[in-house]
């Protein structure tokens, strides 16, 4: 890769991500930036050269999202993207700024208050699908959240299902006991 991969996580996975890429991956140069531009004795700049993978935190990213933005990504994963479900939060402004072909992110709660929590995620990984927020919200959001319009969830699940990869808890740790 010309560029490397921005993984951005909460900072108490920072660690997580670094010891296992190492675990499985140990052939990829991985740079943790845990640490303001102010605290740390390298740039952005000089800490992502000849790195494969670079992991940073929302915290960060959101404090240096112009720093960020100004370079080139070849891929952008968001661990625990339910921290950029709010589209007026800064944090998700700055993951939209971010120069990237590919975009990826992993929840394992994608909808916690309202179907805006999901535009504002799509709005990140598939800029465009559903474009304007007022016109999904009319079109999705209220009629699936009130029960009006019975075809609007069928519709979007239609439209996301090729975007999404759930697995539930029984595929994954089936030893948990039901809710």
């Amino acid at each position: 890769l010309e560029q490397p991969v921005l993984v951005v996580a909460p900072t108490s996975v920072l660690g997580t991500w670094a010891s296992e890429a190492a675990r499985f991956a140990p052939g990829l140069r991985v740079v943790v930036v845990d640490r303001t531009a102010r605290k740390r004795p390298e740039s952005l700049a000089e800490l992502r050269a000849g790195a494969d993978v670079v992991v940073t935190s929302y915290t960060l990213l959101r404090l240096e999202e112009d720093d960020y933005a100004e370079h080139a990504w070849a891929a952008v994963f968001l661990d625990e993207a339910q921290f950029v479900k709010n589209r007026q939060a800064r944090a998700h402004q700055a993951v939209r700024k971010l120069r990237a072909p590919a975009k990826f992110a992993v929840t394992g709660t994608p909808l916690e208050n309202n179907l805006m929590d999901l535009w504002a995620l799509l709005s990140i990984v598939s800029p465009g699908l559903f474009a304007d927020p007022v016109l999904f919200g009319e079109r999705y959001r209220r009629p699936i959240e009130n029960g009006s319009d019975h075809d609007a969830l069928a519709r979007l699940h239609r439209r996301v299902r090729p975007l999404m990869l759930r697995r539930t808890k029984e595929t994954v740790a089936a030893e948990l006991p039901p809710k």
